[in-house]
C-alpha cells in the first residue's frame, strides 16, 4: 500500500513536491496554510491544480511521458482549506512543510502537525535557510522532525538534502530516506549547517563567475559556455571530491597555492584537509585512497566506466562527432 502524503503550504514548493509524489503513485493533500473565504479558497485551489497540470504538460512536451498520464497523476492531488487540517493530515505517513521562510508561519504549521498528524508520522521542513536544530524546538515531537531541502524544480531535480537535528530519531531519518529513494529521489544527509551542501558550493561558484565578468576576464556568455561544456559535464559524472582523487590531491594543493599567490587572495588556498591528506599519503586513486577509498577496486575498469558515463552524457547533448577517416 502506498503511503499517503500531506504538504502544509500549497505554494511553489508544496506543488512541486505534490507533483513528485503523485507521479510516483501516492495520494497527496496540499493544505492551504492561509485562512481564506470560500470563493478565495476555490480560486486558490483551482490555481494550484492548474499550476501542477501545467508543469505536467510541460513534461509531456519534452517527452517525459504521454499526455494520458496527466489526468491520472493530477487525480491523486487534492487541495484542502486550513479549517480542514485534521482531515488533510490524518493518515499521512510524511508531512512536508513548505510555508514562507519566517519563524511564525513555521511555528503555526508545526502546531498543525502536532495537533493532527498520526503518531508515527514524520515531519519534514523544506526550508533552505533555517536549520533543523532551530526548528526542532517548534514541535512537540522533535524526534519525528528533520529538514528536507528539495532543489527547484522539485519535480525534476533528483537531489534532496536531508538535515536532521540532534533530536531526530534514527527511525525518522531512515523512513524519510527510504521514502525519497522509493519515489526516485537521491537523498544526501548533512549536519545542520548554513547553506547545506549544494547552496554553499553553488554560492561560491556563482560569485566567482560574477567576479570573472566584473574583472573583464571573459564575457558572461563565455563564462557560461566554459561552465556548461567544461565544468558542468565533468562534475555531472565525477563529484568534486572524486574529481580531486582522480587527478590527485597534490595537484589541487599546488594549483591552489599558485592561484592564491598569483591573485594575492587567500580565498584560493586549499583547506587544511587537502594538505593533511597529502602528508598522510592519501592523494587519491594513485595511492589507493584520498577523500574516497579505492583499495581492492579495479581502477582500470573504474576509469573505463566513468569514461563511458561521460560519453553517454556528451552523446545526449549532441557533442560527440565520429572520427574523420578520409
Amino acid at each position: 500500500m502506498r503511503a499517503k502524503i500531506a504538504c502544509i503550504g500549497a505554494g511553489r514548493m508544496g506543488r512541486g513536491i505534490a507533483q513528485c509524489v503523485a507521479h510516483a503513485g501516492h495520494e497527496v493533500t496540499l493544505l492551504d496554510a492561509k485562512s481564506r473565504d470560500g470563493a478565495a479558497f476555490a480560486a486558490f485551489a483551482e490555481g494550484a491544480l492548474e499550476d501542477i497540470r501545467g508543469a505536467l504538460m510541460g513534461m509531456v512536451a519534452i517527452g517525459a511521458f504521454g499526455a494520458e498520464a496527466v489526468p491520472v497523476i493530477l487525480a491523486r492531488v487534492s487541495v484542502l482549506p486550513l479549517e480542514r487540517a485534521a482531515e488533510a493530515l490524518a493518515g499521512a505517513a510524511f508531512v512536508f512543510e513548505g510555508v514562507p521562510e519566517v519563524k511564525e508561519p513555521k511555528a503555526e504549521a508545526f502546531a498543525l502537525f502536532d495537533a493532527h498528524a498520526d503518531a508515527g508520522a514524520v515531519l519534514a521542513s523544506t526550508t533552505s535557510t533555517m536549520l533543523s536544530t532551530e526548528l526542532a524546538a517548534l514541535t512537540a515531537r522533535p524526534e519525528a522532525f528533520l529538514n528536507a531541502h528539495f532543489l527547484n524544480p522539485a519535480f525534476l531535480v533528483p537531489l534532496v538534502e536531508v538535515s536532521p537535528s540532534e533530536r531526530t530519531s534514527a527511525e525518522a531519518l531512515a523512513a524519510l530516506k527510504g521514502f525519497l529513494e522509493a519515489i526516485g529521489k537521491v537523498p544526501v544527509v548533512c549536519k545542520a549547517s548554513p547553506g547545506y551542501i549544494v547552496p554553499r558550493i553553488q554560492a561560491l561558484a556563482m560569485n566567482e563567475a560574477a567576479r570573472l565578468v566584473e574583472e573583464g576576464v571573459a564575457s558572461a556568455e563565455d563564462v557560461d559556455r566554459a561552465v556548461k561544456y567544461g565544468f558542468g559535464f565533468r562534475f555531472a559524472v565525477l563529484g568534486l571530491l572524486e574529481f580531486i582523487d582522480w587527478g590527485g590531491g597534490d595537484i589541487l594543493y599546488y594549483a591552489s597555492r599558485y592561484m592564491s599567490q598569483a591573485m594575492e587572495d587567500p580565498r584560493f588556498e586549499a583547506p587544511a584537509i587537502v594538505k593533511r591528506n597529502m602528508e598522510e599519503g592519501r592523494i587519491g586513486m594513485k595511492t589507493g585512497s584520498g577523500f574516497l577509498d579505492y583499495e581492492g577496486r579495479d581502477l582500470d575498469a573504474y576509469r573505463q566506466a566513468r569514461m563511458a558515463d561521460f560519453l553517454k552524457m556528451l552523446e545526449g547533448a549532441g557533442m560527440v562527432r565520429p572520427p574523420v577517416l578520409d
